[in-house]
């Protein structure tokens, strides 16, 4: 990428990482192959944990789920230091048999919506179709259940919008219903034209058999690569940027601090835009679980593993609204961030954010160590706001925790914007939190 500056090389790996990861699944695994190069061991839920002092291990769930974490150089430690993002972002899903009978000549594949999103966007626009397929082994009753990550690497499909000339309103609040105004073209069907069938180019993909798939999770994503853009480019545009940029720079963080004292631990849950009630969510067992494992396997009774938990601290990292620069109004008079401002502290007074006084300073003396500015965040008055994970993960692991993020524009869009310098800052006030010794002290 010409003209980038040096210093926004974090923002270039950003979207590298971004364009590797079309799914949740995909972040994951993404994730996974970079601890992996770090040196961090690959861990299973269904085996006996032995652990080292200093060791640096990670362990998936569902295969859109991951935690990892570092232990200290001494047996014993005072608490843990989490981050907790997310992996998944407002898509469409492919539904099981996903083909609709051809119908005015083509062919429309069955979908319906995964999470919240601006649907205007997502028309007239390239797409595809990525996550994981579900396969037997053999073809017998007793074969092995295994799972494969799919992308299909070129432009599959689109969902055309209306002409202007049948939807003279189109242009003034519009609305849609996704069965029936967003199902995506996938093939053309006339008498000349033979139809192809959409199981087969995934299982082509995937590299089985078609008969071999027994089930997929699959969903749409946006073909159009990340870019910087602005008369400096000093912006950048992504698919995917809420919230993988948190997920991203966060384990950068994490993977640059060094802390004597505390466990740290880098959190990525999958399904935060559907509410998180999954087995691999942040309303599930996971982390509590995942922290309980690691105190038994330290030799620390349950006794220690709550007073070591009445010393930790959680950042839950998603990103954040910027003012936006034709919209200023529906800002909050005085909580009006901006694009490379810095990281965002987000409050709510009913709690959709977890942060409070103390959480905030906490996050704030981070940022002051690691010498890069603030910003703060609430919603107006009368503006009913978003929420995420924090609060949700609280009820299973109740430690302080403060919510951030990384200022953006268009969120919830298939195409969001951002800015070019923020990753960098963010990693750096995610280092600053993960080094420190005193901060539950």
């Amino acid at each position: 990428m010409n003209g980038i500056p040096q210093n926004d090389a974090a923002a270039e790996a950003l979207l590298t990482f971004i364009q590797k990861s079309p799914s949740q699944f995909h972040a994951v695994a993404s994730l996974k192959d970079e601890l992996e190069a770090a040196g961090f061991i690959p861990l299973s839920e269904r085996q006996r944990w032995k652990l080292v002092p200093g060791g640096k291990y990670c362990v998936i769930r569902n295969g859109s789920s991951i935690i990892s974490f570092v232990l200290p150089p001494k047996q014993d430690y005072d608490g843990f230091l989490i981050a907790a993002s997310h992996s998944d972002s407002p898509t469409f899903k492919i539904k099981e048999l996903p083909e609709i009978a051809p119908e005015n000549g083509c062919i429309r594949l069955n979908i319906e919506k995964y999470g919240g999103m601006l649907c205007a966007p997502w028309f007239d626009r390239p797409l595809s179709v990525a996550g994981r397929v579900v396969c037997r082994s053999a073809p017998t009753a007793d074969s092995i259940i295994t799972e494969r990550l799919v992308a299909v690497n070129r432009d599959l499909l689109m969902i055309p919008n209306l002409a202007i000339h049948f939807n003279r309103t189109a242009n003034s609040n519009a609305s849609y219903t996704v069965q029936n105004d967003m199902l995506p073209v996938f093939s053309c069907c006339t008498e000349t034209q033979s139809t192809h069938n959409f199981m087969q180019i995934v299982a082509d993909a995937a590299g089985v058999a078609p008969e071999a798939i027994l089930s997929h999770d699959l969903f749409l994503y946006n073909r159009m690569p990340g870019t910087f853009w602005g008369a400096q480019n000093e912006y950048i545009a992504s698919a995917r940027l809420g919230d993988l940029e948190c997920a991203f720079t966060t384990l950068r963080g994490f993977l640059s601090a060094q802390n004597d004292s505390h466990v740290l631990v880098h959190a990525v849950f999958d399904n935060e835009e559907v509410g998180s009630g999954t087995k691999q969510g942040a309303d599930s067992t996971f982390l509590a679980d995942t922290l309980e494992r690691i105190s038994l396997a330290c030799g620390k009774n349950r006794e220690a593993f709550f007073t070591a938990l009445a010393k930790s601290f959680m950042v839950s990292a998603d990103n954040a609204h910027a003012v936006h620069p034709n919209y200023s109004a529906v800002s909050d008079p005085t909580h009006r961030p901006l694009i490379n401002g810095g990281p965002v502290i987000k409050f709510n007074a009913s709690q959709k954010y977890t942060t409070d006084g103390m959480s905030a300073a906490v996050f704030k003396l981070a940022c002051e160590t690691a010498g890069v500015p603030y910003q703060l965040f609430t919603n107006r008055a009368d503006i009913a706001g978003g929420s995420t994970l924090g609060n949700i993960s609280s009820a299973h692991v109740s430690i302080p925790t403060v919510d951030v993020g990384i200022a953006q524009w268009a969120m919830h869009s298939p195409y969001e914007s951002a800015g070019a310098h923020d990753p960098a800052l963010m990693i750096r006030a995610m280092t600053a939190f993960y080094c420190t010794d005193t901060i539950t002290r």
